[in-house]
């Protein structure tokens, strides 16, 4: 660590990327009263958000300011600023990310954070919708959601006077729960939880009859469908920086699938009928029921 004296406003915080995650951000800590400042790609977006939310622009002379700085772009980007702007960052101050995966974020910025004095913790907020873009943001978007906590490798009394900072900052975003994790186990069961549940809706909708499901439908072809509509440029490098995970959970659902496909082209009641009870004994397992 570096014993360089502070130089940030507590509490100020700085947000790097105004989309629906970074714009949630955004107007939850503003309406929690502090005092955001931020940057954006696309200016008109930033300048909206200087309306009613953001207090300035993230600036290198308002990055030095800033106890707190959300990375909220996209995987490359997020550490490309990092890279960028590392020694404009206050002597202890704290750098998060609310990137999807975290390996590859992770073992890159927590290399760029040594040496200079600031803390690097890895995050995924569990919250968001199938739309994407500041206007689709919301002061509440994580309310009760919870947030894994990827944090690097230091001293235990350390770690936990880091994280309780990082808890009080985030404090009026209200999530739910705070889990810590490793980067490889995030990712591991992310795979499953997420981005193999994008995959399925996304090639549910290739379907023909998805043309003419009008006036057949109802709530299980919403809840399938939910996650297809998705930012194809994000998703697609969320994908690929966690590619063995998931091609490993989309094998598994291709095994399952051929099974139940087997079962129905041989008229197996029985197999068929022992496959949907597995099925449906294991969600009632999981759900503790």
């Amino acid at each position: 660590m570096s014993d360089a004296q502070p130089t940030f406003v507590p509490g100020r915080i700085g947000i790097v990327g105004l989309g629906l995650i970074g714009g949630s951000f955004a107007k939850a800590l503003h309406a929690g009263g502090a005092e955001v400042y931020a940057w954006n790609r696309t200016r008109s977006t930033l300048e909206l958000a200087m309306i009613d939310t953001v207090d300035g622009e993230l600036t290198d002379d308002a990055i030095k300011t800033c106890e707190l700085i959300i990375l909220a772009g996209y995987p490359s980007a997020s550490v490309q600023w990092l890279k960028e702007k590392a020694d404009l960052v206050s002597p202890g101050a704290i750098v998060i990310d609310a990137v999807g995966v975290k390996r590859t974020i992770c073992e890159q910025c927590f290399a760029i954070a040594q040496g200079h004095g600031w803390t690097f913790i890895g995050c995924h907020p569990m919250a968001g919708t199938q739309y994407s873009g500041y206007a689709h943001s919301r002061a509440n978007m994580f309310k009760g959601a919870p947030l894994v906590v990827v944090p690097p490798h230091m001293d235990d009394f350390e770690r936990v006077a880091v994280l309780e900072r990082l808890k009080q900052l985030l404090e009026p975003c209200g999530f739910g729960s705070f889990t810590l994790s490793t980067a490889e186990h995030h990712d591991e069961v992310i795979a499953f939880t997420s981005q193999l549940a994008h995959v399925v809706s996304n090639a549910y909708v290739k379907s023909p009859s998805a043309r003419v499901h009008k006036g057949f439908s109802a709530g299980s072809y919403k809840d399938l469908t939910r996650v297809a509509r998705l930012n194809a440029d994000m998703w697609c490098e969320l994908f690929l920086e966690d590619a063995d995970n998931l091609s490993e959970e989309i094998g598994t659902l291709i095994d399952n699938l051929q099974q139940y496909k087997d079962a129905i082209d041989t008229r197996d009641a029985a197999r068929l009928h022992d496959l949907l009870a597995e099925g449906d004994r294991r969600k009632r397992e999981i759900e503790g029921r």
